[in-house]
């Protein structure tokens, strides 16, 4: 679905159900140098399951126009008028790494808005090395192998998602590069792991959150450890969801996640 925010087109995919703002809507965000594809397995689920879906491309990201909006907060700001253009008034949030921050952001500026917020893949603050903020401006295709690397643990996952025959990693260094490319902007890797770098809102934002929250992490993620999300989960009195897999889980171990975001969702939103 293709949509006018802030004066620039925006896309979101809507699962393969036409969209309708009258339903409980899940709004998808993803991480760094990707985009809504990483959702299609969850968003295809809720929207064929009595929910609307807007698994949105972030600013200069595939299908949204540029430029790639370099602070959490814009992006966050971002979210929430994407959703007022939709018709949409409240929403359940759940991001992923980057798109993590984004969402717990984006529910505590707007409280009201936000019926879930479910952070996977993610730790708060998030601090990337300076190393790969730097070999990112020197060789980005270097940089992108290196999180390649550190995103899965293990080298052929089972038959699944999204097909029997996938090479994982192989498929997350073809979309990062398809991102990286689709706009022509040479600087997204480091505008992106910049933006997880930056934020340190993260605490101040989880005491203003007042839906329902819950982390789904990742046992042996190597770039957004668990250990890291344990003092903001506290904050948000938010259950965590333990599955197999590193920092990619939606690829990496679909099946788990999918039912963990399911739980994750169906408790009572907080009335507005």
């Amino acid at each position: 679905m293709n949509l006018s925010v802030n004066g620039r087109e925006a896309y979101a995919y809507t699962g393969g159900k036409p969209f309708d703002p009258a339903l409980p809507c899940v709004v998808f965000i993803h991480g760094a140098v990707n985009d809504h594809s990483v959702w299609t397995l969850l968003a295809r689920w809720f929207a064929h399951h009595g929910h609307s879906v807007l698994a949105v491309d972030l600013p200069g990201h595939k299908r949204s126009a540029g430029p790639a909006l370099n602070s959490v907060q814009d992006l966050a700001d971002w979210v929430l008028a994407l959703m007022t253009t939709a018709g949409v008034q409240r929403a359940a949030l759940a991001g992923h790494s980057l798109g993590s921050l984004i969402a717990l952001e984006a529910a505590a500026r707007a409280p009201e808005r936000a019926t879930h917020l479910a952070l996977l893949g993610s730790c708060v603050p998030m601090p990337v090395p300076q190393a790969l903020l730097d070999l990112s401006l020197s060789d980005v295709s270097a940089a992108i192998d290196r999180v390649v690397m550190f995103s899965f643990s293990t080298l052929a996952a089972k038959p699944s998602y999204p097909g029997p025959g996938v090479w994982l990693r192989g498929a997350a260094r073809a979309l990062m590069h398809q991102v990286m490319r689709s706009q022509g902007d040479e600087k997204l890797f480091h505008t992106d792991f910049t933006a997880c770098n930056d934020y340190q809102g993260g605490p101040q934002a989880a005491t203003q959150v007042r839906s329902p929250a819950s982390f789904v992490l990742a046992r042996e993620d190597q770039m957004t450890q668990p250990k890291g999300a344990r003092d903001v989960a506290a904050l948000l009195k938010a259950p965590v969801h333990m599955v197999p897999g590193g920092h990619f889980l939606m690829q990496e171990s679909p099946d788990p996640v999918l039912a963990a975001l399911r739980q994750a969702l169906c408790a009572e939103p907080v009335k507005a």
